[in-house]
């Protein structure tokens, strides 16, 4: 495809002039095909480096998906070798276009410098990524040079010098010298912050000779492993579960962030020169460099549209203070490329039309709408451009078509071999003889996968390239290409969240005995009176949590419940049902014993009522749709959106369901705007595709109309009826729809519980998809569930579902769920300030002139108009309606269907904000008294905007006079800092899960929640469902060890201590223990079975491995808790060995149902089924000397039994 570009006359002219330097001027490439330019510009100078300027971050975005695309392309790039020579080399230039690895991305920061913020981690990852490649020095004449996308903000922001960077960068690979904690210092001076666990860019830990670090331009953090001051190996870890992925044999450590460093050094500058005035600090004493200083003379801009280039530079610098030391103005930056003798290519496709165009667009062809157009109308457009299509091939053009998917590509095939007037002219796919690849192009038509923006025409070189744009008269909106990016993955990880942190003061519960509150860990004290007897010191110990729970007796003091951290796995943190406070448990009374067994009865009723369910289900025959139809596919890919992997999954579910011979139940949970919609809309497309009718049930009139909107755009192309059944339709439409519904003239129906009442009836009911189904009052529930045994049902919760109860209820309940927010939201910009009018003014102000629409939130009726009319006064242009729960339904349905309409700008009202509602078009929201909210409603009512691609806006607004509480302070400080999407959401997301699992399990299985907690009613659950099942569930028999030779305690220093009761007893025994150990002439080196601080440090890590020791129910999972231990914290010491040694003889203990295993003065006592073990009527002797043999045969004697 480029060779044949390559020899029009037209490009062969540019190639000359490019050759001799200096601006160029080239008004004949359309936007389409700029990016095919760059690649041909690459084409013809295979050594040169190229950057692409383009205006906007959503063009830069979408070039790079097309460059990548041109790249990456198998066109014939292999052809006859180009004609043009480049000036550096006098080898003859092959065409061979190396695939992505050269393309880079450089954004800008998405912040002004000045503000208080530091840019994004991605961007800033992107940037460093970019400065890196180019600071490599280049093998000489070395072909594919980088390609860099950016846009003209970028270029306007200063950043590292080159030699800056390079001291601030160092490489590492294995066998390298390095002492860890010089190196640690090193990496703390390049901003990385030292964490117990590195889980972000930028974080760096610790533990003896393993350092974690987490290098802003590697996808994956690095787990470097020393032996003694050698790099022995490196490995690449998963930041979530903190196990290794692969080995890796170098690694470049970049500075950990950009703008934040460079504050940091401009303002120690100006503190080291007391007497400069901040004015002379030039970006030369600053250390400031823009992007040209780390490019090479021979570097080809290629300047994309400069005129709206000019307009963006513009508009930065008008955001810009003057004397800002981070910013270079446009004009400086034009004349600097001239003055380091670099080409400049300047490109629009704006030119005259008259005027031959170099690659035009095919708007002329096949003009593409905003909306789409009527489906006659659509048919008649596409016939028309086939037809041309068939003129080009007639006339010998190349006629290149890129499809996103190979489904798109079948589908494109099928529609080309209808509209085909002669059998002969064939559609090529790479397929068809892969060793002659695309070889000749005058064969006709040739398809291709890849994703492009829209397609272009070049006359000269009679080549056609051709996308799914003009083919289905759509456009594709791409997905960001941040999570595109290698680097997506590990973030995707760190969007998931762990409620096990134990913190202070939190709830926990205890399986024996009850709810108690935590108050930290403490080394329980050997007793001063007998440690110098014992040779201990007085502060080691053991290690316990601390647990307080309430006085037996009024106005007794708390007591302390202290449970070593081996037994951690008995306390798990207390997560309830909705706002109640559980009181504290007492030790020793029976109220959590009755608890306990009430939620075991309860939790078995629950688990049997969804199994009969489910298998009444399975005994009834269903229908079966067929597997998709050829339409079902183009309908798919004619999303605009792109999926998200959990939305392919949820959607994949859904359809194999359905395609089964039984009625399906599916559960589809996600966050409002995360895609449960397009879901629904596919598996109602099915079933319509199969001739059965479909009914969507919604719970509000608004959100009824949204789905009619939603649905009815989405179906616009195929012959399909779609309508609505609600109190917006008069009486006569309604009856209208309810007999179409019975002729089966209705496809699907959408609608309140309007649609339950008994004069509604169906002719064909295949599928009922019913939208937030815990807004229903109890007397639908009970026609839905009769429906269920009957057809197909999808149910749709934007209340999400905690995981732990996700996989608890897998096999008694089909749920999907999609946790991956779409790709191009950006977080909300939190702004937390006093009530202030001019602010409230500017606010709505901005958000009307860009098109949008604003909620403002007054949580007060009856001040609710006084408010409406000071917001009159301060935006009078303003549309402004008032909702709240205080008036008439019908009053308030048509308030909100006002605002979802765009027929209103400001929403004023209370709380009543719809939780369900998707109103994209509202990006401001204002909250007044926002210090009378909880944190979980904040966060719901900021989840209102941002549900699209422009930057959102949330305003909690604080009175002016308060001196606001600790607590009130704490949680807007909270709102501001978790604004990035999933991130820190902890708090509200439990409040918000738990009742997600209310919902799902009914309300008075709240109550039980409430009693034992969370945590420990899934675990009740699973193990129901598992018995009712008849699987056989594994449960870990408690096996006692009680071994004279061995300790099994965790120690607070490396000094082995036994804790039973706080007092005298234990350092007795302490020093009993010994002494028999010297008896018998054992080594009593390290003779206890433990987690020793020097190994694992931190106190969360010790809790988190003994939990995971003793869940461990085979001797793989200890195997993989072995592997995991020497991966994170490097060879274990004999006392972990030995802990490990004990875990597996109590695995194989529980497996042959021994209770109790006792050493005492040699002899081996076990219990079984109550009874000992004996061999001859005698206890089995020990013979070995050491600790670990002793072990061993224990274990011989176990796997004898």
């Amino acid at each position: 495809m480029f060779d044949r570009v390559t020899k029009a006359p037209a490009v062969l002219s540019l190639a000359r002039r490019v050759e001799s330097g200096g601006d160029l001027f080239c008004d004949a490439v359309n936007s389409a095909a700029q990016p095919f330019f760059a690649v041909l510009l690459r084409h013809l100078f295979p050594t040169r480096p190229i950057v692409i300027v383009t205006d906007t971050l959503k063009t830069q975005e979408s070039f790079h998906q097309d460059i990548a695309t041109w790249l990456t392309s198998k066109s014939g790039v292999h052809g006859p070798e180009s004609t043009v020579r480049s000036p550096q080399s006098d080898a003859a230039p092959t065409s061979i276009l190396h695939p992505a690895s050269s393309l880079l991305f450089y954004p800008a920061w998405e912040i002004l410098p000045h503000e208080g913020k530091l840019p994004p981690a991605d961007v800033i990852s992107d940037r460093l990524e970019t400065l890196l490649a180019l600071g490599k020095t280049p093998e000489v004449g070395r072909r594919n040079p980088e390609l860099v996308v950016t846009n003209v903000t970028a270029l306007l922001q200063k950043t590292f010098p080159p030699d800056a960077l390079k001291a601030r960068t160092r490489g590492l690979a294995r066998g390298d010298r390095a002492n860890p904690l010089d190196l640690v210092e090193w990496l703390e001076e390049q901003g990385y912050e030292p964490e117990a666990q590195v889980t972000q860019k930028g974080d760096i830990a610790m533990r003896g000779g393993i350092v974690d670090v987490f290098p802003p331009t590697s996808p994956w953090p690095v787990r470097l492993e020393f032996f003694g001051d050698e790099l022995e190996s490196l490995r690449e870890f998963d930041p979530v579960t903190q196990v290794s992925r692969g080995e890796i044999t170098n690694l470049v450590l970049s500075p950990a962030g950009e703008l934040g460093i460079l504050k940091k050094v401009s303002s120690a500058r100006c503190q080291v020169s007391g007497d400069e005035r901040p004015e002379n600090l030039t970006p030369a004493t600053l250390h400031l460099a823009p992007l040209l200083a780390h490019l090479s003379p021979e570097t080809i801009f290629l300047f994309c549209e400069p005129e709206l280039l000019a307009i963006r530079a513009e508009e930065y610098a008008a955001q810009i203070p003057s004397g800002d030391p981070y910013y270079i103005a446009w004009n400086l930056f034009c004349a600097d490329i001239t003055a380091r003798g670099m080409t400049c290519i300047e490109v629009t496709g704006e030119g005259d039309p008259a005027d031959a165009t170099m690659f035009a667009s095919l708007d002329a062809f096949r003009p593409i709408a905003e909306r789409a157009p009527e489906l006659q109308v659509a048919e008649a457009q596409r016939k028309e451009f086939f037809e041309q299509i068939h003129r080009w091939l007639r006339q010998n053009y190349a006629v290149h078509v890129f499809c996103n998917n190979e489904g798109e590509r079948e589908r494109f095939n099928e529609v080309w071999a209808e509209s085909r007037p002669d059998p002969q002219s064939g559609v090529h796919s790479p397929e068809s003889g892969a060793n002659e690849r695309l070889g000749t192009l005058d064969s006709g038509l040739r398809t291709e996968v890849g994703s492009l923006a829209r397609g272009f025409i070049c006359d000269e070189a009679k080549l056609v390239v051709i996308t799914d744009a003009e083919i289905f008269g759509r456009y594709k909106v791409q997905r960001p290409r941040r999570l595109k990016s290698p680097h997506a993955a590990a973030m995707r990880s760190a969007l998931e969240i762990d409620f096990a942190d134990l913190e202070e003061g939190d709830l926990v519960v205890h399986l024996q005995h009850g709810i108690g509150r935590y108050l930290g860990l403490k080394n329980l004290p050997t007793s001063a009176r007998n440690s110098s007897a014992a040779g201990l010191s007085p502060e080691s110990g053991t290690e316990c949590l601390v647990i307080e729970y309430a006085p037996g007796e009024p106005g007794n003091d708390p007591p302390k419940l202290y449970v070593p951290v081996s037994e951690a796995h008995l306390v798990s943190k207390y997560v309830g049902a909705g706002k109640v406070r559980p009181p504290l448990n007492t030790l020793g009374g029976t109220r959590w014993a009755r608890a306990k067994e009430q939620t075991e009865k309860a939790v078995r009723d629950i688990a049997a009522e969804m199994l009969r369910i489910q298998a009444v289900r399975e005994s009834q025959p269903g229908y079966a749709c067929k597997p998709d139809v050829p339409w079902q596919r183009e309908f798919e890919s004619a999303f605009v959106y792109e999926e998200t992997p959990d939305q392919l999954k949820a959607i994949g579910e859904t359809k194999s369901d359905m395609e089964r011979p039984k009625p399906m139940d599916r559960l589809i949970c996600g966050d409002v705007g995360f895609g449960k919609t397009e879901v629904a809309i596919r598996a109602a497309f099915k079933a319509v595709m199969d001739g059965k009718q479909v009914a969507v049930l919604v719970p509000t009139t608004v959100l009824a109309q949204q789905h009619f909107n939603n649905f009815r755009e989405r179906m616009a192309d195929y012959p399909i009826r779609v309508e609505v059944l609600s109190r917006f339709r008069t009486k006569r439409e309604q009856q209208r729809v309810v007999a179409d519904l019975a002729a089966g003239a209705v496809d699907i129906v959408i609608g309140t519980h309007r649609l339950v009442q008994e004069d509604v009836a169906f002719k064909e009911l295949g599928l009922v998809v019913i939208d937030e189904e815990q807004r229903f009052g109890v007397l639908h529930k009970e026609k839905f569930k009769r429906l269920r045994t009957m057809v197909d049902v999808l149910t749709l919760s934007a209340t999400p579902i905690p995981r732990t109860l996700y996989l608890a209820l897998t096999g008694a309940r089909d749920m999907s769920t999609i946790q991956t927010p779409p790709h191009d939201r950006l977080p909300v910009e939190t702004v937390a300030t006093h009530y202030d009018e001019r602010l409230i003014r500017d606010a709505i102000q901005r958000e009307i002139n860009r098109g949008g629409q604003v909620f403002f939130l007054h949580n007060r009726v009856t001040t609710i108009h006084t408010m409406e009319t000071t917001l009159r006064k301060l935006v009078p242009n303003a549309r402004i309606v008032v909702g709240h729960g205080q008036m008439n339904a019908d009053d308030l349905e048509e308030v909100m269907a006002k605002f979802v309409n765009g027929e209103a700008d400001v929403l004023l009202s209370t709380t009543i904000i719809e939780s369900g509602l998707d109103i994209p078009n509202a990006n401001t929201i204002i909250i007044d008294r926002a210090d009378r909210f909880g944190l979980s409603e904040l966060y719901q009512l900021r989840g209102r905007v941002g549900r699209y691609k422009h930057q959102a806006y949330a305003y909690l607004l604080l009175p002016r006079h308060a001196r606001l509480l600790t607590d009130v302070r704490k949680r807007i400080s909270a709102m501001k800092q978790y604004s990035t999407l999933g991130s820190g959401f902890k708090i509200a997301m439990r409040d918000l899960e738990i009742r997600g699992a209310g919902n799902l399990l009914g309300s008075e299985q709240s109550g039980h929640i409430t009693a034992v907690g969370f945590e420990l009613y899934c675990q009740l659950l699973k193990r129901s469902v598992g018995a009712l099942k008849g699987e056989k569930v594994k449960v870990r028999t408690e096996v006692a060890l009680r071994l004279d030779f061995l300790d099994l305690n965790p120690q607070s220093e490396e000094v082995s201590s036994e804790w039973s009761v706080v007092g005298s007893q234990a350092s007795e025994r302490q020093t009993a223990h010994k002494q028999r150990a010297t008896d018998y002439g054992l080594l009593t080196t390290d003779s206890h079975a433990a987690l020793p601080h020097s190994y694992v440090p931190e106190p969360q890590h010790r809790i988190e491995i003994y939990r995971k020791l003793a869940q461990a129910t085979d001797k793989s999972q200890l195997e993989s808790l072995e592997r995991e231990l020497r991966d994170r914290f490097g060879p274990p010491p004999s006392s972990v060995k030995l802990l490990l040694a004990v875990t597996e003889l109590k695995i194989i203990a529980g497996e042959k149902f021994v209770t109790i295993i006792e050493v005492e003065q040699d002899k081996l006592k076990i219990t079984r089924h109550g009874d000992f073990v004996t061999l001859g009527g005698k206890f089995p002797r020990l013979t070995k000397k050491t600790v670990e043999a002793r072990v061993k045969e224990i274990k011989k004697v176990l796997l004898a039994l």
